[in-house]
């Protein structure tokens, strides 16, 4: 997983509330348990229409939101089903900050878990937030996990909250079998142990 410290960059407007798993990423992208090509699925439907057109009006499909690194949204982002595949998309796409005045917990645990930071914030935060990132290019921000703050585009900086357990994992670029692997040795250890008291298990 590759390290989150600082990320500077446009923060795309998403002014939409409930925004659920499957118009993260829809139901037919499901099919692969590979991590990367699901970027040209994100907000698939939201993105085109029936003919399978862009949709010029969606945020994402503007020239100034189309390489945004991070993503403003309503609350209550990322409810529904609860597949990995969202923050997949999302990070394939190459946005990896999302910022809600809430989250659904499966994802929200899902982000951590894939190198992208979901940042809570109270909903009129959120809003003058977007209200900056409707500048487009002309506007970026940049997040500082360490300092744990939000450069805004008017000069301003914003503070936020993160666990400190997530915090070190991102900082670190370590996902679960990271972290399993920092005990490498001790594993190791064990399973010499095992082979001479238990060695028929390893026959």
């Amino acid at each position: 997983m590759d390290k989150f410290v600082t990320l500077t960059g446009v923060a795309a407007p998403l002014d939409m509330i409930n925004v659920d798993t499957d118009q993260i990423i829809p139901k037919q992208f499901l099919t692969t348990i590979e991590r990367t090509g699901l970027g040209k699925g994100l907000f698939f439907d939201l993105r085109h229409d029936a003919d399978g057109n862009e949709t010029p009006d969606f945020v994402l499909n503007k020239p100034a939101y189309q390489d945004a690194k991070l993503l403003i949204a309503g609350e209550n982002f990322g409810c529904g089903s609860s597949r990995e595949h969202a923050p997949w998309a999302l990070l394939d796409f190459g946005i990896r900050c999302v910022i809600a005045p809430s989250f659904a917990d499966i994802f929200f645990n899902n982000c951590f878990k894939n190198g992208i930071l979901p940042i809570t914030l109270p909903a009129a935060q959120v809003d003058d937030l977007m209200s900056q990132a409707a500048a487009g290019a002309n506007a970026t921000f940049t997040v500082d996990l360490e300092a744990q703050t939000i450069a805004t585009p008017d000069g301003g900086s914003v503070a936020f909250e993160v666990d400190p357990f997530r915090k070190h994992c991102l900082l670190n670029g370590l996902d679960d079998i990271g972290l399993t692997l920092q005990k490498g040795a001790a594993i190791d250890r064990f399973e010499d142990q095992q082979k001479l008291s238990q060695p028929w298990l390893h026959r």
